[in-house]
């Protein structure tokens, strides 16, 4: 089995765990698509989370319709390859694993269940993304109860 995790918008990620490796890209349309063929090709079963999003209070007309045409995106990317997916509201999730809104500790509980695993964006990177990080967290809550 191929668990999948999708953390929308511009600082976002994409994980996926499968019986060999965990794996984590910053998310781009077309790291979406690459990384969803690849995963298509291979025969185990999959199963995606999809973080549940919404508009937030304050969030300007236009920037709130580009975020929901790019979920649409993702979800018409999953739906066009053939890849089930849930949406999964960030509180459901982020308690899962004694979360709250602060990124940081979401990038501790994921260093520490996936040691191995990078979370920086590309090699020049200074920091950790907390997108690719909640991203992983996802793919293994979907592991965990989906």
């Amino acid at each position: 089995m191929i668990y999948i995790g999708i953390d929308p918008g511009k600082k976002g990620g994409i994980a996926y765990i499968d019986e060999y490796k965990a794996a984590t890209l910053p998310f781009s349309a077309e790291g979406l698509i690459d990384t969803m063929i690849s995963l298509d090709m291979a025969s185990s079963p999959k199963i995606c989370c999809l973080e549940e999003v919404h508009a937030l209070p304050r969030q300007g007309v236009a920037s709130t319709f580009t975020f929901g045409e790019g979920y649409g995106y993702i979800k018409g990317v999953l739906e066009t390859i053939g890849i089930p997916y849930q949406t999964v509201s960030p509180r459901r999730w982020k308690k899962e694993f004694g979360l709250c809104s602060d990124k940081k500790k979401s990038i501790e509980v994921c260093k520490r269940l996936f040691p191995k695993t990078s979370l920086r964006a590309s090699d020049r990177s200074r920091t950790e993304s907390d997108g690719m990080a909640e991203a992983l967290l996802m793919a293994e809550y979907a592991r965990r109860k989906l």
